[in-house]
């Protein structure tokens, strides 16, 4: 008898898997900091369709599986919506500081970028 998974199915690391350097690299890009910094605003779920970016949807499919599998997003399905929430707890617990340390830079860098902060 074969199990198959259900591709509904998203798996994400357990917290005393995620790595630093790994959480590090998903942080490094500026498309994925962008992501993690609207979550972290937002303070809620929020689907893959909310974020405006500019790459294309394959890209943008990348992008959130690197944050996922190094475990600073968590994504479920709610119904055909695929839902993403930053793992903050997990991130806090593990690493303290340095998810509000990375937020408030990236947040200072675009206020000198002239982004909206």
């Amino acid at each position: 008898m074969t199990t198959t998974t259900s591709p509904r199915v998203l798996e994400h690391p357990a917290r005393d898997q995620i790595r630093l350097e790994e959480v590090l690299h998903a942080l490094s890009d500026a498309v994925r900091l962008r992501i993690v910094r609207d979550l972290a605003r937002e303070e809620t779920e929020l689907s893959c369709s909310y974020f405006d970016l500019p790459v294309t949807k394959s890209t943008t499919t990348h992008h959130f599986r690197v944050l996922r599998e190094s475990g600073v997003i968590q994504q479920m399905y709610q119904g055909t919506t695929k839902l993403n929430c930053l793992r903050r707890s997990d991130l806090d617990a593990l690493f303290p500081g340095l998810l509000d340390s990375v937020l408030s830079a990236a947040g200072a860098q675009a206020g000198r970028e002239g982004e909206t902060v």
